[in-house]
């Protein structure tokens, strides 16, 4: 998972492909749930997944312009696109079904 920010955000996002950003903070208890989750979905979907991580607190600017409101928030990028969105924790399987759509 690569840590990005306000300056690098755009530059990771996928233009071709899928790109899954988790928006979240260090010190939120589901976020660290999460983390090993998506580390293995980065795994998993390989080089047809780039797996993005933004610390709400430290990069305002992009967790506004998303509308991100709770954490952890998961947005589906689908080439540069904001495809969909799932806020609070989830099981594994319920990230895999909403890749299965894109990748």
């Amino acid at each position: 998972m690569l840590a990005v920010n306000d300056t690098t955000f755009r530059n990771s996002v996928k233009q071709q492909g899928v790109t899954l950003v988790d928006f979240g903070a260090p010190w939120c208890p589901p976020c660290k749930v999460l983390k090993p989750i998506l580390d293995e979905l980065g795994e998993e979907y390989g080089e047809n997944l780039s797996v993005l991580e933004v610390n709400c607190d430290e990069s305002p600017a992009v967790a506004t312009e998303y509308g991100i409101m709770s954490m952890p928030t998961v947005l589906v990028f689908h080439n540069g696109e904001p495809v969909e969105k799932l806020v609070g924790l989830r099981p594994k399987a319920a990230y895999e079904s909403l890749l299965s759509k894109y990748v």
